[in-house]
């Protein structure tokens, strides 16, 4: 039995971390529970604990499950790097790379989730309790969760790049409070985070990339934030998904692409996704759907060109250019001063008859669209076998030729008595000024 509230996996008397860390903090948690048994010990009795995963690597085979409040995991460093770059590097040339493998706090998932399993079957931590109180104070930081490898998925070439393998960081079961997930990495998962029920959560300063889906938040929510954080998911899968969430904070975050989004809400309402630097490879971007309304969308930056990293150079989100950059499903929105840049090659797009749309508001009324700015540029693109190299690259031409022409706004025939300000020229929105308050971005030499 420890002397104390705060555990080293690697002095821990049972098991062995390094060859099933899930067995060792699974030991210590029922260690927590015999030691704090009681609710009620002047004004206290369960206070949590502290488990530390030293720097090194821990091979997870038993899935840990959390079922107590106040438990802190904490690492000595996150540990990304981009296992999609070394799997995408022919094999005789590893010799010649630095590192291989992900480091710093590093928990290796070896779990193999069967075919159809549920998604928290395969998850490395599970953390699950019902009844009241809710579980609350649970945190995660500074340690990284590898997914090591994907699976063929029938589609990529690669099967390392295919996004699937079943496995998940961190699920969230139960309904939860105050929870922190920051300064981790998490790489090569199906599913990165997924919580559900959640309230006060906050995912700050993580990075999350190369994994399916990065950060889920599943079936309801309020007062959370998903802030300060690096972000990549796969081309079917969530950058930041949250559902039927009130007063959500999205912000500062820096989102990678071939997501299939970047910030989808779905049933959503008033929140606030401001300030962040979006970059799609894809249309749908920012996505406002099943009825979120009351949501404040400004001072974005968003980013939309094309692959230029030759082993995904031929994937798509299936969407078309008219779908929208930021497409909008709801009432009462507002989104405001977000700066658009798109840099897209005709050629590559072989001149197809349908123009990109920038934002789209797809139904409802009382949405207020306002001193947006649309810059697009007909850019050539090439394709790199170097992910680094090609992609800042393509992050740096600023120099094309021509201007490309295109929707700034457009507001469907379903959605009425809406508000468009400053936000395009009158030959670049498109909507019915009968039903909408429309008023143009002066053109030049328009006196």
């Amino acid at each position: 039995m420890s002397a104390s509230t705060c555990y080293d996996v690697t002095a821990w008397p049972h098991g062995d971390p390094y060859d099933d860390v899930g067995a060792v903090i699974n030991s210590i948690i029922g260690d927590i529970k015999e030691r704090q048994p009681q609710s009620d010990v002047n004004d206290g009795g369960k206070p949590g604990a502290i488990i530390v995963l030293p720097p090194g690597d821990y091979r997870l085979r038993t899935q840990i499950l959390i079922d107590v409040s106040f438990l802190r995991i904490q690492g000595a460093g996150h540990g990304f790097t981009s296992s999609s770059i070394r799997f995408n590097v022919p094999r005789d040339e590893w010799g010649d790379l630095h590192e291989l493998w992900p480091g710093g706090s590093r928990i290796l998932v070896d779990l193999d989730a069967p075919e159809g399993a549920e998604q928290s079957e395969g998850a490395a931590i599970r953390v699950a309790r019902q009844g009241s109180p809710r579980i609350s104070s649970v945190e995660f930081n500074g340690f990284c969760i590898d997914g090591l490898h994907f699976k063929s998925d029938g589609k990529a070439v690669n099967p390392e790049n295919s996004y699937v393998n079943g496995k998940t960081g961190i699920y969230v079961e139960d309904a939860n409070d105050s929870f922190r997930v920051s300064e981790m990495g998490l790489v090569y998962l199906e599913h990165a985070l997924t919580v559900r029920k959640a309230d006060a959560l906050s995912v700050h300063d993580n990075f999350i990339a190369e994994c399916g889906s990065c950060i889920e938040l599943l079936d309801w929510g309020q007062a959370s934030k998903v802030t300060d954080n690096l972000i990549g998911a796969g081309p079917a899968g969530h950058s930041i998904y949250a559902e039927n969430h009130g007063g959500l904070l999205v912000s500062a975050n820096n989102v990678f692409p071939r997501g299939e989004s970047s910030v989808h809400l779905s049933g959503v309402t008033r929140s606030s996704v401001i300030g962040n630097r979006l970059h799609a490879f894809y249309p749908g971007m920012v996505l406002l759907n099943a009825n979120s309304s009351e949501n404040l969308v400004a001072a974005n930056h968003l980013l939309r060109d094309q692959e230029p990293w030759a082993p995904f150079f031929e994937v798509g989100n299936d969407l078309d250019d008219q779908y929208g950059l930021l497409r909008i499903e709801g009432h009462d929105n507002s989104a405001i001063a977000n700066h658009f840049s798109l840099a897209v090659d005709s050629v590559a797009r072989q001149r197809e008859e349908i123009g990109i749309v920038a934002v789209r508001i797809v139904s409802g009324s009382g949405n207020y669209v306002a001193s947006n700015h649309v810059v697009a540029h007909d850019a050539r693109v090439g394709s790199g076998s170097s992910a680094f190299e090609a992609q800042v690259g393509a992050l740096l031409a600023t120099d094309s030729a021509d201007h490309l022409d295109v929707t700034t706004v457009l507001v469907d025939a379903g959605a009425s008595h809406n508000t468009v300000l400053d936000s395009g020229t009158k030959a670049q929105v498109v909507l019915d000024a009968e039903l909408n308050a429309f008023r143009a971005t002066p053109g030049i030499g328009a006196g």
